[in-house]
């Protein structure tokens, strides 16, 4: 049963969302190489809630832009700290980030690690 699990919410301008893609399948193959258990990337599609806060207003959604979720699944914190110190190491990773502009705006972006408390 997966313990812990790494999200994500992210602003990406439309038009680059095929290079956003072509990134995140790229980088899931990294993290499931080092271990993750599950690499999800889901982009916005029904983002009108009726109730609540909706991701656009939340993320702050610039018009052209929509929202992706994401997540990585592991068996633990400890082997989420492994895996992402050896997926930060990783030459792929370092050339993916490193000399291009990224598809989306990074400052915007934001993370953090769970716990799971259900898993039904």
């Amino acid at each position: 049963m997966p313990t812990y699990v790494d999200g994500f919410v992210l602003c990406v301008p439309k038009r680059n969302l095929a290079a956003y893609a072509r990134m995140a399948r790229a980088a899931g193959k990294v993290w499931r190489e080092h271990g993750a258990l599950e690499y999800r990337e889901c982009v916005g599609d029904d983002l009108e809630a009726k109730f609540g806060r909706p991701f656009p207003r939340l993320a702050k959604v610039k018009p052209g832009e929509t929202v992706v979720f994401a997540f990585i699944v592991f068996g633990s914190r400890a082997q989420r700290d492994r895996v992402n110190a050896n997926v930060m190491a990783n030459p792929r990773m370092n050339t993916m980030m490193k000399g291009k502009a990224m598809p989306f705006d990074v400052k915007r972006m934001t993370y953090g690690g769970f716990k799971v408390i259900v898993d039904a």
